[in-house]
């Protein structure tokens, strides 16, 4: 668990302000990581960095182990000579008011493409050699069937109309299979039964067929993982630690699941038996019907858990702590069948338990992992957590509105915890005090001695002040944002994933403020 006094902010890469549509590793993020160090914090937590959905949510991705090539900074090809300034001067546009991916694809995967053509005519480097070997357990699964998802969603697109005048080569071939996206790509589970069934003579002849498209992505990923690990590096210089997010469960439609179908409860066509999802809780009347397959975890456990075993490790060289999501999953899980409309009639299952968490600390040693132990927790969950050695979670925006026995209430929060005012599943501290019921509003007054006027600061003081280890604001809240400009709604589709903020609502008053919070309660001192 983290024992040391620290702070930090939530944020993820794709609300830093840049040209191209969304945020991504270029100047925005060395900015922010000055501004962090400039406050005097620590710990900077971000979502999942993996490809995200249709939606943008990384919750649902195609994969675990691979990156969101949207992150990948056109300024930073071009000083690695891939691309030009011109070509970045046509397609630069004033920061956007909130991320829409469809505009961010349209710049920046032509230009990924221009970078990979030019890649494509230079000897490769040594890192990107050592990229390829050292990632070659996921990275092969996960670039060939990307190709054969564009391609075989191609395939699709050509027997509807005729594409012949646009696909006169392999260069327009890469830019029509580019600009259709990947988010609408074939599902896995449409490929023909050979490449469903992994049939190794069928993979080989689609690997040798859509080399290209390989190189192509495997091109993408090692862009990504190159700017992310020095955009990592900087911050640790400073003293900073990143702080990851993995899901617990990953998407049907993902490498994962079709390289992995064993591993999972599927039926013998490929098809979940039964997904995941919560009952109705604080978010959702009806609970949330996430749709993920669950896991077999008895047929993992003969191998020693092998995918999580690659996957927590390659957790670990992408961040330095790590939060896993719906935690009390891996003591039971919410079961619903597979079409339920949603997930009322779920019930709980029992799930791996502490068997899974000693094959990590056997294998992969003692780990700085956050459980997110928020919801229906039960004493198992807690007990479970307890043994692992996990730090847990604490909101402060659940805190008001009962009596004093209120885990969440600063002077019941254990050291072992990482105390949020919110998470990008929240709304803002501001957003939330303008809709929370009478009863919350008037115990958090009281409680604080406050009227009401400066709630957001004063939940960051509470944080601040409580005696959880460590303490993370969401940057909307350092920078006073309504509602307007929360991250998520769970148990909704859209409108999610697009915050982003502008420069010019930072000023040295908010900095000024954290650092003196961390000063006060003894908070990142050396």
């Amino acid at each position: 668990m983290l024992t040391s006094r620290t702070s930090g902010i939530l944020v993820h890469p794709t609300a830093f302000p840049t040209a191209y549509g969304i945020g991504d590793f270029g100047d925005s993020a060395y900015q922010f990581l000055e501004k962090l160090e400039q406050a005097n914090q620590r710990l900077w937590q971000i979502l999942p960095l993996c490809p995200v959905d249709y939606s943008g949510s990384p919750y649902q991705s195609s994969s675990a182990f691979a990156g969101e090539p949207l992150l990948i900074s056109p300024d930073l090809l071009a000083k690695e000579g891939w691309l030009l300034e011109e070509e970045l001067n046509i397609v630069k546009q004033a920061p956007q008011e909130f991320v829409d991916y469809s505009i961010a694809k349209s710049i920046k995967y032509p230009l990924f493409l221009k970078a990979f053509t030019r890649f494509s005519e230079q000897e490769p480097p040594n890192s990107y050699t050592e990229f390829c070997a050292e990632n070659a357990h996921w990275l092969e699964d996960y670039t060939l069937f990307s190709s054969m998802k564009e391609s075989l969603q191609k395939q699709r697109m050509d027997s509807q109309s005729d594409l012949s005048n646009f696909l006169k080569n392999e260069k327009g071939h890469l830019t029509k299979e580019v600009l259709t996206g990947y988010y609408n790509a074939a599902s896995w589970c449409s490929f023909p039964i050979d490449l469903r069934k992994r049939n190794p003579l069928a993979l080989d002849k689609w690997r040798k067929r859509l080399k290209s498209r390989i190189l192509w992505h495997t091109f993408l990923q090692y862009c990504f993982h190159k700017q992310w690990q020095d955009l990592k590096a900087f911050a640790n210089e400073r003293n900073i630690s990143i702080v990851g997010d993995a899901p617990i469960f990953v998407a049907y439609d993902s490498v994962d699941v079709w390289a992995n179908q064993k591993s999972f409860l599927l039926d013998s066509k490929g098809f979940p038996k039964v997904i995941a999802g919560v009952p109705p809780d604080y978010f959702s009347e009806k609970g949330q019907l996430w749709g993920n397959p669950l896991y077999n975890w008895k047929e993992q456990k003969k191998n020693g858990y092998a995918w999580w075993m690659d996957r927590i490790q390659k957790a670990f060289c992408d961040v330095d702590i790590l939060r896993i999501d719906h935690f009390r999953g891996f003591e039971a899980y919410w079961e619903v069948a597979a079409g339920a409309e949603d997930a009322i009639g779920g019930t709980w299952k029992k799930s791996v338990g502490i068997d899974f968490f000693h094959t990590i600390e056997k294998k992969l040693g003692k780990l700085p992992i956050i459980a997110e132990d928020l919801g229906i927790i039960t004493e198992e969950v807690k007990a479970l957590r307890l043994e692992a050695g996990f730090s847990g979670m604490a909101i402060l925006q659940f805190a008001f509105g009962g009596d004093g026995t209120n885990p969440y209430l600063p002077y019941n929060v254990n050291k072992d915890t990482v105390i949020y005012t919110g998470t990008h599943d929240n709304n803002t501290t501001k957003g939330w005090y303008a809709f929370a019921t009478d009863k919350e509003c008037d115990h958090y007054r009281r409680y604080c001695n406050a009227d009401g006027s400066n709630v957001t600061w004063d939940m960051i003081r509470l944080a601040f002040a409580s005696s959880a280890n460590t303490a993370i604001i969401p940057v909307q809240d350092v920078l006073n944002l309504d509602e307007n400009y929360r991250m998520n709604m769970p148990g909704t589709v859209r409108g999610n994933w697009s915050f982003t903020f502008q420069w010019d609502m930072w000023n040295d008053g908010q900095l000024d403020g954290l650092r003196y919070l961390s000063d006060l309660f003894a908070r990142n001192c050396d």
